[in-house]
């Protein structure tokens, strides 16, 4: 009867602390401490699954319960080493915390825990996975983990150290294992693979390495499974690939071009090809995130050393994506990796994986129409925002912010006909120069800077109110916030060189210095004269409301304005109701006079844009 197969990670399971593959801090900290003999009496190994913690455990037990002595070497031919090494010790327990986790199986320990070692120096408890147990678990050993007799050491390993209680933490020493390098697993891989005669290539173990995110164990078991597919032929990356059900660089390169160069039938088609090989979609997806994580990293980084340790891939195949990056930019790389995270999402949700599939891959493939609908978008914050700040200085409207989850992305078809991007080029200036126009006719922006300034005009019966509005107009100019104020809440009382006096119903709505500042400025420009004395005092009766109206000047000039663009329109101008009912100034809301209290920045947007309360 043959003997029975022992797995690869079993088989070479580290003995010794010099064996530990990685973590030097941790097998430096350990050694001086059997050296020295400051042996604590609780310990807490964390990190990641397959870094070393548990065979770090056993390690540590086995230095410290040898017959021939406490040493960092210890002789592996004792009965206590042997037992150890075989897994059956008596005065090592091991405990798992996933299965005994009540308070019942805490109180065991507890029981057990006076008796002394049998064939060491000390009783050790193993417990692994030490998260798992309960809170009242916890809580009774708490008193026991941190004053233990003298003859017991407890060894705490877990991959969750935050779901650990601060109370058992801060009584043990804490050893934080690291993911094992690519380089170190790959070293080791090829050790393993001379002594067992395993016909594997580099770049297969390169494959093997990089899929196990840094565990041992992880590398160990999958070179264990692929060890069978070398009897007639060498180990290749594709084999193990395969093995993973994951798609090869050379297969993730011609997809990510289709989808690069929006070639959506191609792209459509490899697509096909690969979910028909076996390949699951969310599998598929994941490859293709990957891929171009590392197509943004080759597009920002320089340095080749530390490009094969971000992406993990060979020089060859950073070759050939430092060429593919020359067809995208970064904000497009970024784009892509955001929509395929968002179908990622819905395919972990779904029952129609493959009916999804193809949508992800279609929106990945159609960049020319998508990119041209962003640019639009993009052109119409800018013109909002325009707008509506009359003085940016002062005022900043935050622009619409563009959808995230409809259909979209970033980049030219690369292969389009050139009638066709002239064609769509044309049909999208046309709606944005529609636009542009009708909004010029409305004039939301401030008055232009060519436009002359107001002649200031004597005051008297027939002109005072012209004036009046003339002073509004460079007051507008000046001050959007107090043109609202002074436009909506005031009545001129005395208008001229030497003063001016302005009646409110609320005098503390114009009486702030900044505003009074304003309005004193603006007169003394106005009537070009210095030491104009401005006077802000509550309505009386006995003062005639009058209401400033939009001065003349102001709607000659827009109705010619308006006359002028519709003139110059182009006959082949596109027809779109929707915007025609947008921009048309038809509907454009007239002023008038708001017999409510609002606060300043309603009352300057009004004013801006001649609007009217509705209560």
């Amino acid at each position: 009867m043959s003997e029975k197969y022992v797995p690869l990670y079993r088989k070479y399971r580290p003995q010794t602390l010099e064996e530990i593959v990685g973590q030097e801090h941790i097998k430096k900290s350990l050694a001086n401490a059997i050296t020295l003999n400051k042996i604590s009496h609780a310990y807490l190994f964390t990190g990641p699954r397959g870094t070393g913690k548990t065979s770090t455990a056993r390690i540590l037990a086995k230095s410290l319960n040898c017959i021939q002595g406490q040493s960092v070497t210890p002789c592996g031919l004792c009965p206590s080493c042997i037992e150890i090494t075989n897994s059956i010790p008596v005065d090592v327990i091991e405990i798992d915390a996933a299965s005994n986790r009540k308070v019942e199986d805490a109180r065991n320990i507890l029981e057990k825990i006076q008796y002394v070692p049998v064939n060491g120096r000390y009783k050790i408890y193993i417990v692994d996975e030490v998260h798992m147990l309960t809170k009242e678990a916890f809580n009774t050993l708490l008193k026991t983990l941190e004053e233990p007799p003298e003859h017991v050491i407890f060894i705490l390993a877990t991959t969750e150290p935050h779901k650990v209680l601060e109370t058992i933490t801060s009584r043990c020493q804490r050893f934080d294992f690291r993911r094992i390098t690519t380089d170190d697993i790959i070293a080791y891989l090829k050790e393993i693979a001379q002594k067992e005669k395993i016909n594997i290539d580099n770049d297969a173990l390169f494959t093997i390495a990089k899929n196990s995110a840094g565990g041992m164990r992880d590398s160990l078991a999958l070179l264990d499974q692929v060890s069978v597919l070398g009897d007639s032929q060498k180990i290749n990356a594709e084999d193990v690939n395969n093995l993973l059900g994951r798609l090869s660089f050379d297969l993730l390169h011609k997809l990510s071009n289709n989808i690069i160069n929006s070639e959506t039938q191609e792209a459509i088609e490899c697509l096909e090809r690969i979910y028909n090989s076996g390949n699951e979609p969310v599998q598929i997806m994941l490859n293709l995130l990957g891929y171009f994580k590392n197509l943004l990293i080759v597009k920002n980084c320089t340095d080749k050393t530390l490009l094969i340790d971000l992406t993990q891939l060979n020089d060859s195949q950073i070759k050939i994506l430092q060429e593919q990056m020359q067809k995208a930019e970064i904000h497009q790389i970024v784009f892509l990796i955001e929509r395929i995270s968002y179908y990622i999402k819905e395919l972990k949700t779904t029952n129609a994986q493959h009916l999804w599939l193809e949508v992800a891959m279609i929106d990945l493939a159609n960049m020319a129409q998508n990119s041209s609908l962003i640019a639009l978008q993009e052109r119409l914050s800018r013109l909002e925002t325009s707008g509506v700040s009359a003085n940016p200085q002062q005022y900043t409207t935050q622009p619409a912010p563009i959808p995230t989850e409809p259909i979209k992305s970033v980049t030219e078809n690369a292969k389009q006909t050139e009638s066709v991007k002239k064609d769509e080029k044309i049909s999208v200036e046309k709606v944005i120069q529609k636009i542009e126009e009708k909004l010029e006719i409305k004039d939301f922006s401030p008055m232009p800077k060519t436009e002359p300034k107001p002649q200031p005009k004597q005051q008297n019966k027939d002109n005072f109110m012209e004036s009046w509005n003339q002073f509004l107009l460079l007051l507008k100019q000046k001050s959007p916030p107090t043109y609202a104020m002074v436009s909506q809440h005031s009545i001129p009382v005395e208008f001229s060189p030497q003063k001016v006096t302005i009646a409110c119903r609320n005098s503390l709505l114009l009486n702030s210095d900044e505003k009074k500042k304003s309005i004193k400025n603006v007169a003394e420009e106005f009537f070009s004269s210095q030491d104009i004395s401005v006077v802000i005092r509550l309505q009386s009766d006995n003062d005639k409301i009058i209401e400033p109206t939009t001065a003349p000047v102001e709607k000659k000039k827009l109705n010619e304005t308006a006359q002028t663009q519709s003139e110059n329109l182009p006959e082949e101008e596109i027809q779109e109701e929707n915007l025609e009912e947008i921009v048309s100034t038809e509907n454009l809301p007239e002023k008038t006079t708001q017999k409510v209290m609002m606060s300043d920045q309603v009352n300057m947007v009004m004013g801006l844009f001649d609007g009217k309360y509705i209560d």
